[in-house]
C-alpha cells in the first residue's frame, strides 16, 4: 500500500479505541464492528464486495455513528480507485451529515483532511472543485474555522492552476479577512495562516507578472514575527532567477538604467545615472528576500 493510501486510512487505527459512550456501562455493538471489519478484508481483493459489505455496515447501524463514519470513508476511497467519481460524491455528502452530531469535532476534522488531501492528488479540477465546494457547504454551519481555512486555500490553489485569477482574489479576499482584526489589520497572531495566504498571493502575482504588486506583498509578510513556518509558505521561495527576472524588466521598462549583455548574459547596472536611492533600495531588497528564503528553508528542515 502506498504511503498517500496511508496517510487516508491512518485514522482506522483508532478503531480499537472508539468511545462507545460517555456512559461506561454501555457495550459495543459487536456485530457492526465484525461487519466493518470483514468488509475491510475484502477491500483489497474485491472491491465491488467491500462496497456491499461496507453498505451493510450503515444499514445495520441504525443511528448514525462512529462504524457508518467508517464505512463511509472506506467507500469514498474504494469508489475514488474505481473512478466512480459520481458515487464518491455521494458517499461525500453522506459522511458530511455525519460531522454535526455523530463524531466528535477533531476526529471529523482529522478524517475530513485526510480525505481532502488525498483526493487532492486527482488530476479532475471539475472533480476537485465539486468536492472543495461541496465541503465548504457543509461547514458554513459547523464553524470549523481551520478546516475551512484549509478547504478554501486548496480551492485557492486550484483556481491558480486552472489561472483563474478572478476567482482566486474572490477566495484570497476571504482568507484575508478570516484573519484580521477588528480594526481591519492583520491579526498577527494568525501568522501561519496570513504567511499561507501570502504564499498563494506571491504565485498569482508571479504568475501575473505583476512585479510591483509582489514588492508591495514582500513588505506586507515583513510584519508577520509569529508564525511557525508550514509547507504552503513555500510559495515565498523566491531564488535569485526571479530577481533577474525582476532587474531585466526593469530595465526594459527603463525604471533603471542598466543594460542587458546577451554574449555573455551579464545584467549591467549604472549606479551613477539619477536614481541611485532606487539601485540601493532594489540591492536592500534582493538582500531582504535572500535573508528571508533562508529563514523559512532553515525552519521547514
Amino acid at each position: 500500500m502506498s504511503d498517500m493510501e496511508d496517510d487516508f486510512t491512518c485514522d482506522d487505527e483508532e478503531d480499537y479505541d472508539l468511545e462507545y459512550s460517555e456512559d461506561g456501562n454501555s457495550e459495543p455493538n459487536v456485530d457492526l464492528e465484525n461487519q466493518y471489519y470483514n468488509s475491510k478484508a475484502l477491500k483489497e481483493d474485491d472491491s465491488k464486495a467491500a462496497l456491499s459489505s461496507f453498505q451493510k455496515v450503515l444499514e445495520l447501524e441504525g443511528e448514525k455513528g462512529e462504524w457508518g463514519f467508517k464505512a463511509l470513508k472506506q467507500m469514498i476511497k474504494i469508489n475514488f480507485k474505481l473512478t466512480n467519481f459520481p458515487e464518491m460524491m455521494n458517499r461525500y455528502k453522506q459522511l458530511l451529515t455525519y460531522i454535526r452530531s455523530a463524531v466528535t469535532r477533531n476526529y471529523s476534522e482529522k478524517s475530513i483532511n485526510s480525505i481532502l488531501d488525498y483526493i487532492s492528488t486527482s488530476k479532475q479540477m471539475d472533480l476537485l472543485q465539486e468536492f472543495y465546494e461541496t465541503t465548504l457547504e457543509a461547514l458554513k454551519d459547523s464553524k470549523n474555522d481551520r478546516l475551512w481555512f484549509k478547504t478554501n486555500t486548496k480551492l485557492g490553489k486550484l483556481y491558480l492552476e486552472r489561472e483563474e485569477y478572478g476567482k482566486l482574489q474572490k477566495i484570497l479576499r476571504q482568507l484575508h479577512q478570516s484573519c484580521q482584526t477588528d480594526d481591519g489589520e492583520d491579526d498577527l497572531k494568525k501568522g501561519t495562516q496570513l504567511l499561507e495566504i501570502y504564499a498563494l498571493e506571491i504565485q498569482m502575482y508571479t504568475a501575473q507578472k505583476n512585479n510591483k504588486k509582489l514588492k508591495a506583498l514582500y513588505e506586507q509578510s515583513l510584519h508577520i514575527k509569529s508564525a511557525i513556518p508550514h509547507p504552503l509558505i513555500m510559495g515565498l521561495n523566491i531564488d535569485v532567477a526571479d530577481v533577474e527576472s525582476l532587474l531585466v524588466q526593469c530595465i526594459l521598462d527603463n525604471t533603471i538604467h542598466g543594460r542587458i549583455d546577451q554574449v555573455n548574459q551579464l545584467l549591467e547596472l549604472d549606479h551613477q545615472k539619477r536614481g541611485g536611492a532606487r539601485y540601493t533600495a532594489l540591492d536592500k531588497w534582493s538582500n531582504q528576500l535572500n535573508s528571508l528564503n533562508q529563514a523559512v528553508v532553515s525552519k521547514l528542515a
